[in-house]
């Protein structure tokens, strides 16, 4: 028999029990659809999380106040520490590092925020123009925060697009006097907005110089401080300058944490990567479930087509073509299955990014063909043992069964 006569043998049989194939292609494309829309949305926030991280490159080091050594874990996140980052220490940092490209001193904090009768609590950022350089934040109108030295504050800021929408409408935003808390400023400019791995949505933040926020905020702390270091400089080399200046300022003591952002990103992508992983192990569970239904089902076949099999021994079939056409039927119920599968998974995930257009959710490659493995793998080891079953069956024995 060849094996297009086989195809076509397995083709007639699962036509004739339609309730039986239906609900095997169910649950094998309920398994595969699982594989793959499961991995889509690891690969997806694996994506979006390290595309927060991207923009920073591979020059750039960021200090947190408050010591965690680097075992792996996360740098401190509340920027609290016995002694504090202060611009004078990022003014001793900016003179005395070679290498050094952009500093950019970060104070935090949310404040009411209001024009004319509206107003509402917004997150403010105290920094300087070397932030907009370093963070690559591109603006849609006007100009970012003036060049002018930390210590200096000045009535000047710059607002995100949510604000804009939400405080001005239709009406323009740029040279208005913004009121923030008990002071007032002018906005001089408006970013293109975009959210971070950092916690900052910048199109619903305001940007003021770090003078003007620590006396907001009646504060001298810093809560980070970016640097960007210059062209063909070793970073390690800039971070140990950085390290040695911050412990001779604080008495001998390593108080402060420097981060790479190309290692954050290594770990997170790591981290991610198991996580993704974790998920498929557990969606590939129910292409095993998938598998037992088809062994159950072929038991089934078998027995409802004893005298079948009898009658194709009878006439000459070996016992390796009658096992080879039960394993055909599971294989392309397997087949058919897994690319129904395919195709649910890639409609919910295509779904996805209609309603979440920044997550770039998507299945690779590697995760599909592991899908279509695992499908056929199961079907086969598990309609294997019915099939070689009905191999085995004795002509006369099989032609008598009723």
């Amino acid at each position: 028999m060849r094996l297009l006569d086989i195809i076509l043998f397995t083709g007639q049989t699962l036509s004739r029990h339609r309730f039986r194939s239906a609900m095997t292609l169910v649950s094998m494309a309920i398994g595969v659809a699982a594989v793959v829309t499961l991995t889509g949305l690891g690969e997806g926030a694996r994506g979006y999380v390290l595309g927060q991280f991207s923009f920073l490159g591979t020059d750039t080091l960021i200090m947190f106040p408050g010591r965690k050594e680097t075992t792996g874990g996360m740098p401190p996140v509340t920027g609290s520490a016995a002694r504090n980052i202060t611009l004078d220490d990022a003014r001793t940092i900016q003179r005395l590092t070679r290498g050094l490209d952009q500093l950019a001193p970060l104070v935090v904090g949310s404040a009411p925020i209001s024009y004319l009768s509206r107003s509402r609590e917004a997150m403010t950022v105290g920094t300087t123009v070397a932030f907009f350089k370093i963070r690559a934040i591109k603006m849609r109108q006007g100009t970012p925060l003036p060049n002018i030295p930390m210590e200096q504050g000045k009535n000047v800021c710059v607002i995100g697009e949510t604000i804009r929408e939400e405080l001005f409408g239709s009406s323009p935003a740029i040279g208005q006097w913004l009121r923030i808390s008990d002071r007032r400023c002018r906005i001089i400019g408006l970013t293109e907005g975009r959210s971070d791995a950092f916690g900052m949505n910048l199109s619903d933040a305001v940007f003021i110089p770090v003078a003007s926020a620590q006396a907001l905020f009646n504060t001298d702390a810093l809560f980070r401080v970016f640097f960007k270091v210059k062209d063909n400089t070793s970073l390690a080399a800039v971070e140990k300058q950085l390290l040695n200046i911050m412990q001779d300022r604080h008495q001998g003591e390593l108080d402060v944490t420097l981060v790479r952002p190309d290692a954050m990103i290594s770990t997170f992508n790591d981290l991610l990567l198991m996580l993704t992983f974790a998920i498929v192990g557990i969606a590939s569970i129910s292409l095993l479930v998938a598998g037992i239904l088809i062994m159950n089902i072929t038991l089934i076949s078998v027995n409802q087509r004893t005298s079948e099999i009898g009658l194709l021994k009878a006439i000459g079939a070996p016992a390796a073509q009658i096992r080879m056409l039960f394993l055909t039927e599971a294989l392309l119920l397997a087949l058919i299955g897994a690319i129904t599968g395919i195709i649910i998974g890639e409609t919910l995930l295509f779904a996805g990014t209609k309603f979440f257009p920044d997550i770039p959710f998507h299945t690779p490659f590697w995760a599909i063909l592991s899908a279509l493995g695992v499908a056929f793998l199961t079907s086969t080891l598990f309609a294997y043992l019915p099939a070689n079953r009905a191999a085995k069956l004795e002509p006369v024995i099989a032609l008598t069964v009723k």
